[in-house]
């Protein structure tokens, strides 16, 4: 990672008053989610949190996003991977794949899949992480207090409901840029 890069976006959290809290854990493979998920913003504070703590996550989007002439050029140099939700592709399985792949692999979700305020999480996130046997860090995005929080990993426990009820627990104390969309 460019000092270059990581010092520009240094520079452009502190002239905005945003700061991040915590760091990525010092292991090789984790599942980070991220929420609230509530507006276009949340992909520039991630990239910038991203390149300030050093990490070289992966995230995946919507396919048509990708298929627009510049900005899937540029969510593929960010890490981006495209998903088509219209067909039987099994994300899950592929998701997990890449991590067995890889000596070292980051993915980055955003738990609800939408910017809409969602009551039911899609669980794909938390399957791919139980199947590729890694820990789960959660990151907040908090725009009031212009705050991105990393919280030490987890193990899922199987239980997907619990963890999940505990999950939305920790993000209830973020408010997202559109608060009426975050997590209740």
């Amino acid at each position: 990672m460019s000092e270059i890069k990581r010092n520009f976006f240094k520079l452009c959290f502190w002239i905005l008053g945003w700061k991040v809290v915590g760091n990525p854990p010092k292991i090789k493979k984790y599942m980070i989610t991220v929420a609230p998920h509530t507006s276009g913003w949340d992909f520039l504070v991630g990239i910038a949190a991203k390149n300030i703590v050093g990490l070289e996550g992966q995230f995946l989007g919507k396919k048509s996003l990708f298929d627009l002439p510049i900005v899937g050029q540029v969510m593929r140099y960010c890490g981006g991977h495209p998903v088509n939700r219209t067909t039987k592709s099994n994300v899950v399985d592929n998701v997990a794949e890449l991590f067995q792949k890889n000596e070292e692999f980051v993915m980055v979700i955003a738990p609800e899949g939408t910017r809409n305020y969602q009551k039911e999480w899609k669980t794909g996130f938390y399957f791919i992480a139980l199947k590729a046997k890694v820990p789960i860090v959660m990151a907040g995005f908090d725009f009031k207090r212009k705050l991105v929080e990393l919280k030490e990993p987890f193990v899922p426990t199987g239980d997907v409901l619990k963890d999940i009820e505990m999950m939305k627990g920790y993000y209830k104390n973020f408010t997202g840029k559109y608060p009426e969309l975050g997590v209740h």
